[in-house]
């Protein structure tokens, strides 16, 4: 009996030690993002590690890297960013430039969109919320893993054309939903402006040129385009009063309290709360970026229709 169990134990020790060794033997992928995270693993699936500097819920544009950061891209082979300085002062592209590994900018090929600020022109850097945009981040992210490992190309490709034509559907979707909506009434007004590819893609905010309605610029950090300003928040008010619009929305990654001042001003409800710079946590509904697509297209319809 004690042979058996002997025996056991060795075959078990041999199996962990050697799932121990196949995993540490995975390339590891670092992105600065929970969405280009979800584009990493739908393209590698289970031959690379794809690990996130960015929790769910937490701010691109504020982020300040951590030791633990520091030392999960020293041990990556591949890191990923957003790109068009979504990343404040650009600290995805600082830990890999540090670290000395390469790095592979997602938005790279996409036509981004002009915001004017603060007398400023800037590139929007909210990309992802056109899933048309996304097949972009997806085919640099099949380049990049293809070159780190040539062996896998084929599987790279293959499951990145399921996973596009996942967004065909969901871009499909998306249009059919926002349909629901009647024209004048298909207003959104968001704490910053993270919607404006959304916006212009699915024609909301017809009286804004198709972009955002939001209080605080296209970014939440010290950037040009940062902060709520007094002018900006009168602008904001004023456009609201005089748009109708139904409802206004909080986002997960953003402080409420501005946009709650302003919906208890101007007397229009709060929509609900909406995925923007960051996906929702494990096991909730908006984990991945078409359950974070869908939730957010859901609850806009449901407050505006």
């Amino acid at each position: 009996m004690k042979g058996i169990i002997y025996g056991l134990v060795f075959f078990v020790s041999l199996f962990c030690s050697s799932f121990a060794v196949a995993i540490a033997s995975k390339p590891i992928v670092v992105a600065s993002t929970t969405q280009i995270a979800d584009f990493a693993r739908q393209v590698a699936g289970d031959r690379l590690i794809v690990k996130c500097v960015l929790a769910p819920g937490a701010d691109p544009h504020t982020y300040q890297p951590t030791p633990d950061d520091v030392q999960m891209v020293l041990e990556s082979d591949i890191c990923l960013e957003n790109g068009l300085h979504l990343e404040g002062k650009n600290w995805m592209s600082t830990l890999a430039t540090d670290a000395g590994k390469p790095i592979i900018t997602t938005t790279d090929g996409i036509k981004p969109l002009a915001i004017s600020s603060e007398g400023e022109t800037v590139a929007d850097p909210h990309a992802w919320f056109s899933p048309k945009n996304v097949a972009v981040y997806v085919n640099n992210i099949v380049k990049g893993f293809s070159q780190l490992d040539p062996d896998g190309k084929q599987n790279y490709e293959a499951r990145a054309t399921l996973f596009l034509q996942q967004l065909r559907v969901l871009d499909s979707w998306v249009r059919q939903q926002i349909n629901r909506i009647p024209t004048q009434r298909r207003i959104l007004v968001t704490t910053h402006d993270a919607f404006n590819y959304f916006c212009t893609e699915f024609k909301l905010n017809a009286n804004n040129n198709f972009l955002s309605i939001a209080p605080v610029g296209w970014s939440t950090g010290a950037e040009v385009g940062g902060g709520m300003t007094p002018e900006r928040r009168r602008k904001v008010v004023q456009s609201i009063k005089e748009s109708g619009a139904p409802a206004l929305f909080v986002e997960t990654t953003i402080n409420p309290k501005q946009i709650r001042e302003i919906a208890k001003e101007t007397g229009v409800k709060i929509g609900g709360e909406l995925y923007s710079d960051s996906m929702g946590p494990e096991g909730s509904a908006g984990e991945t970026y078409i359950g974070m697509m869908r939730e957010n297209v859901l609850l806009m319809v449901n407050a505006l229709k």
